[in-house]
């Protein structure tokens, strides 16, 4: 099989692609014929640093294709399903950048008839996010579901962003009313686009008082790419016992009295270390919005798609690492 392997950390220039012996799966795997993968932020940095927990790698976490055998004591897949696959690279040298992955048999979700191999390697990192930071409040639900989030309000930080994007249509779909902050009119578009009811430039304006006209009584829930830049116009907006769900950022200073007198959360969150059991209510939940037609992805969706064949895998890191707008796939096989 082609796959892109690195043996190194490293800029883009450590990844090459090279014939390899198709993996078998091990008990509890599945192997799956990619036919799309995802790249994520997490993919270009866990490439660029760190020590390597094997001694080839393949990266990125994401994809989506067809189960092509199945591992002993496997008894949930059978070859031939489609599915969407969650963190194939986490503990794994088998990465979503291959002809073929393996991975663990709760790591591969159903992906229904009809919705598109793009849409399922959009999902894994950016939705499994959105769904953690949906499911932390102190008093929210676990799982989402359609009116889970029904009488919330939902503030979405960067919601022209992969897991903005996700957040945005998991939250509608669990029933809040969203507001998003973007930094100019054509991310706003896609924002609305994607299902926001409010989407407020924050370069433009007063964007404490225009969130505050949309919700009185503060917002319940912030989705924060960017905490430290976002950190005063989130205690200006946060509303008694809100949860600020934060997955992104580096450095964080906040006014401590203000958010104690409201009984506000900070809650950081990382897939790597969250559990099996939230990862697999996140998987469940995904797997519902599907089904319910919650999750579509193109610029008509808020989401431009960008793709690059199998052999310029470096060049997808490169555009995700220069944040481009829109969710960028590798294009591994035809369906």
């Amino acid at each position: 099989m082609q796959a892109i392997v690195f043996t190194e950390t490293g800029d883009t220039s450590v990844m090459s692609l090279v014939q390899r012996e198709v993996p078998e799966p091990g008990p509890d795997q599945v192997r799956v014929r990619i036919v799309r993968s995802g790249v994520n932020p997490t993919d270009w940095k866990r490439r660029s640093a760190g020590e390597l927990a094997f001694p080839e790698i393949t990266p990125n976490m994401d994809g989506a294709g067809i189960v092509d055998a199945v591992g002993a004591d496997v008894t949930t897949h059978k070859p031939g399903d489609r599915v969407w696959l969650m963190l194939a690279a986490a503990g794994s040298p088998f990465g979503t950048a291959a002809e073929y992955s393996v991975v663990p048999a709760g790591h591969a979700f159903p992906l229904p008839e009809g919705i598109s191999y793009d849409v399922g390697a959009s999902l894994g990192v950016p939705a499994v996010t959105a769904h953690r930071a949906l499911t932390v409040a102190e008093n929210g639900p676990q799982r989402l579901f359609p009116g889970a989030l029904a009488s919330r309000t939902v503030l979405v930080a960067g919601g022209a962003g992969a897991v903005g994007h996700a957040a945005i249509q998991l939250a509608r779909w669990a029933g809040a009313t969203v507001i998003t902050t973007v930094s100019s009119p054509e991310k706003a578009a896609l924002a609305t686009a994607a299902g926001a009811h409010h989407a407020i430039n924050y370069r433009d304006g007063e964007p404490a008082k225009e969130i505050r006209a949309v919700a009185p009584d503060g917002v319940d829930l912030i989705v924060e790419v960017a905490p430290g830049a976002n950190a005063k116009l989130n205690q200006a907006v946060a509303a008694n016992h809100a949860t600020i769900a934060i997955y992104a950022g580096d450095t964080i200073a906040v006014d401590v009295r203000p958010l104690m007198m409201i009984n506000a959360r900070l809650q950081f969150l990382i897939l790597y270390t969250v559990g099996e059991p939230a990862l697999q209510l996140a998987g469940e939940a995904i797997c519902a919005a599907l089904s319910d037609g919650a999750l579509p992805v193109g610029e008509e969706h808020g989401l431009p798609l960008h793709y690059y064949p199998l052999a310029a895998t470096a060049d997808a890191h490169t555009a995700v690492q220069q944040e481009t707008v829109g969710k960028i796939l590798i294009d591994v096989a035809t369906e």
